[in-house]
């Protein structure tokens, strides 16, 4: 599995990869109907994306090769633009999933992660998930993760023909924070495209990274309606470093 560039078409694609990337960027780049997410159609528009492929969200085997994509991307990342994102496509099984089989799949998927993770945990990054600055890390990036599923009905933003998986660096929020004027416009148009886009309002757990009541994994997966939105603990946790005494 390798991450490939937006424009590529060829044989380091799977067959399947082709039409996947087609249908994707097809809901990025609509006119009619615009994506909600300002930076995704900015990524896809300047050459900024990166795609891998793995032939399972079931057989963990498949997996294998996933942490040293998101690794050379990580190392990749910051020499390709400042807003990019790794778009991780999932083969579709053709059997029909709910929406909690697919939750369940993007927390084993972060789990194999870090259990592959070659890098320690960011020492300035919090290791509790209810720290309002915790987040996902991989690399020692900080790395936002956004999960999309053919399960999804309502949260049509969230809706894709795959199980996708979109790992964003921090870096890309850079100058976004919260009670930013550019970070506060930003969440604004997204927050009015998600309402005309979506068949459901935006959810409440959508926030800005460090405020007090924001939790960021709670954005990884939304559910279809607002009371699906996850209100249990985190299902990754991150271990604190063992201690060696003499």
């Amino acid at each position: 599995m390798t991450a490939v560039p937006a424009s590529t078409l060829d044989s380091e694609l799977p067959e399947w990869g082709v039409g996947a990337i087609q249908r994707f960027r097809g809901d990025l780049e609509s006119h009619d109907s615009p994506f909600p997410c300002t930076f995704a159609f900015a990524a896809s528009q300047r050459g900024n994306l990166r795609f891998g492929f793995v032939e399972s969200a079931t057989d963990e085997s498949t997996w294998e090769a996933l942490p040293d994509v998101l690794g050379r991307y990580v190392a990749d990342a910051h020499s390709i633009g400042r807003i990019t994102s790794l778009v991780v496509f999932f083969r579709s099984s053709g059997l029909q999933r709910g929406l909690e089989w697919y939750e369940g799949r993007l927390w084993a998927v972060l789990r194999h992660l870090r259990a592959h993770d070659p890098e320690p945990w960011p020492s300035d990054l919090p290791r509790d998930p209810d720290d309002p600055r915790w987040e996902f890390a991989f690399a020692g990036e900080p790395i936002f993760v956004v999960c999309s599923t053919p399960a999804h009905r309502r949260r049509c933003s969230r809706r894709s023909s795959e199980m996708i998986i979109t790992f964003q660096p921090r870096g890309v929020f850079e100058g976004l924070e919260a009670h930013t004027r550019r970070g506060d416009a930003a969440r604004r148009t997204i927050r009015d495209r998600l309402s005309r886009y979506d068949a459901v309002p935006p959810s409440p757990v959508l926030g800005a990274y460090g405020q007090p009541d924001n939790r960021e994994w709670q954005q990884y997966f939304l559910g279809d309606t607002n009371a699906d939105s996850s209100t249990k603990g985190c299902p990754l946790r991150v271990d604190a470093p063992s201690t060696t005494t003499v």
